[in-house]
């Protein structure tokens, strides 16, 4: 099956998780102020997102202080979400679990099959998503996408918060929309 990519300026598939604390996010009701930020993440197996979870959790108030709501979402279960919260010391971070895959790959998701126990002991799901950062609009529609096959060499979040700053003052557009001939 081919992975599809997301288009710049054009409304995000629809996501609906639940969130740790007993809250749902709905893509079709979020509220953030200028952007919503959505990294998708291994899940609790993987200790890169650890690593990864812990520069977010610390810079989520200077992305909410930009109009910047924040989720980081995995398929695992609300269990292992909760030990990745306690993990990483979530207090600002919202943890979004029990992600459907067929969605992630509506997102352009890469999806991987468990090879066993990772190196922190914990067993990989039979199935899950690989990493992914969103940075959608208010109103719905993509800004700016990154996907992996990997788990290495992500996105920094303190680029990503430079990258907010400058859209913002400067209104800059989303690129890579052009869908036309070639």
């Amino acid at each position: 099956m081919q992975i599809k990519a997301l288009t710049p300026r054009k409304a995000v598939p629809s996501l609906n998780v639940s969130v740790l604390g007993g809250s749902q996010f709905d893509s079709a009701f979020q509220d953030a102020e200028k952007f919503t930020l959505v990294v998708f993440y291994r899940g609790l197996h993987c200790p890169i997102c650890i690593k990864y979870l812990i520069e977010l959790e610390e810079l989520v108030p200077a992305f909410n202080s930009r109009g910047v709501q924040v989720l980081a979402i995995s398929s695992d279960s609300a269990e292992r979400a909760a030990q990745m919260a306690e993990k990483i010391k979530a207090n600002h971070l919202k943890i979004g679990y029990g992600l459907n895959l067929a969605t992630a790959r509506e997102w352009g998701l890469y999806i991987s099959a468990s090879r066993g126990k990772t190196s922190l002991g914990i067993e990989e799901p039979a199935l899950f998503s690989e990493p992914g950062v969103y940075i959608i609009r208010a109103d719905g529609n993509l800004y700016y996408g990154s996907t992996q096959t990997m788990p290495f060499a992500r996105p920094s979040f303190k680029d990503l918060l430079g990258a907010i700053d400058f859209a913002i003052a400067k209104d800059y557009p989303a690129r890579g929309e052009y869908m036309g001939e070639l």
